[in-house]
């Protein structure tokens, strides 16, 4: 086989769209369902990943900065495009002239997006975020009711949607969901006629009151556990990540591999050197650690991962059944999921390993 110097990751779409369909299912018709696509969608591609997702219906998306939603409006012209980060007065014409809708988190966004309506003379749409709990971003709830309670502060503003955001969401027993879901209600009655959002994607697993009018996913659209606690990840897997094999050899006993030398061989062994490494978002820290799989097979990492190569012992595998260069070895896929190698890197979780999924790979997406 013909030697491949690039790394593949496959996407799945109709894993994607059956995800986006459960949720659907999981809220009900009346709810709407958005995508969160920062951060490229978790590294998936977001152009990509809105592409499918509004096949499916989904036509709100939720972006980090304006910097990304101004790449995703560019491809989609027909979607809302909401920025978590709120509003940069600086760049004020992006926003109007790519409809990027600002989630306004103070009394100085609000003060200088009003500002900027007032200016272009137009009604801009926005949302508001308040803080429940999270206590990163959003208005706390002094300035809560003072927005409620005086409608000229919203001069020029279009309030479109009031959010807030879950902390805890993921350990179902966590006594900060109910202190966020008893905040974020008394919110919603100040405003009886504006749409709420406040259920992340595993806040739509908490039940229907955490649902109201708009739920926020990202990670379990892309196959991650919202659900920990639960026996069985209720979402369809949707990537896999292989690395090809660049280089085969036979080592001697008493050779060391990599930098530092920090696998010594204690016998003649097999290995498969693979393109990919920590420039591609394979933590250094899987050094003599983790592994990859070949043919349901694991092959341990050995010795030092580099800035773009690792390598694997093929001990394991059958001399009549090794890979040869060019063929691939699974590092995320059926055998070895996000989450596994997170849970092998101290202080790491799946997220992190999603996120961190290099522009090198080469993207498929399948059908």
């Amino acid at each position: 086989m013909q030697k491949d110097a690039l790394g593949r990751l496959t996407i799945d779409t109709k894993a994607l769209r059956s995800n986006y369909r459960l949720l659907q299912d999981k809220v009900g018709a009346t709810v709407r369902v958005s995508a969160v696509v920062k951060a490229n969608a978790y590294g998936l591609g977001a152009v990509h990943i809105a592409k499918y997702l509004k096949e499916e219906g989904c036509v709100d998306f939720f972006v980090a900065n304006w910097q990304e939603g101004q790449k995703l409006r560019a491809a989609h012209p027909d979607i809302n495009i909401m920025v978590l980060n709120g509003f940069y007065p600086d760049v004020g014409e992006i926003y109007l002239n790519d409809t990027l809708i600002p989630v306004l988190d103070s009394r100085d966004e609000i003060t200088s997006y009003g500002a900027f309506a007032r200016k272009v003379g137009r009604q801009l749409p926005a949302m508001i975020h308040c803080n429940t709990g999270m206590n990163r971003l959003g208005m706390d709830m002094p300035l809560v009711h003072e927005i409620a309670g005086d409608p000229a502060m919203m001069a020029g503003i279009d309030l479109i949607c009031v959010m807030s955001h879950l902390a805890c969401a993921d350990e179902k027993d966590h006594p900060l969901n109910e202190h966020q879901r008893a905040a974020f209600a008394e919110i919603a009655a100040l405003f009886p006629n504006v749409p709420k959002a406040l259920a992340n994607s595993s806040g739509i697993f908490l039940g229907s009151d955490y649902h109201h009018d708009m739920v926020r996913p990202g990670m379990a659209l892309y196959g991650l556990n919202p659900v920990p606690y639960a026996d069985k990840n209720p979402m369809a897997p949707v990537i896999t990540l292989d690395l090809p094999v660049i280089c085969k050899r036979s080592t001697p006993s008493g050779a060391a591999i990599g930098y530092g030398a920090a696998h010594i061989f204690a016998q003649e062994t097999c290995v498969a050197t693979l393109s990919g490494g920590y420039a591609d978002g394979i933590f250094r820290s899987l050094s003599n650690k983790g592994a990859l799989y070949w043919r349901g097979v694991r092959c341990p990492i050995i010795g030092r991962i580099s800035m773009d190569m690792l390598s694997v012992d093929l001990s394991a595998v059958p001399n009549e059944q090794r890979p040869e260069i060019g063929d691939r070895l699974e590092l995320i896929g059926p055998h070895q999921s996000a989450a596994d190698i997170g849970d092998l890197i101290e202080g790491s979780f799946d997220y992190e390993v999603l996120t961190s999924l290099s522009p090198r790979y080469e993207r498929i997406y399948t059908h």
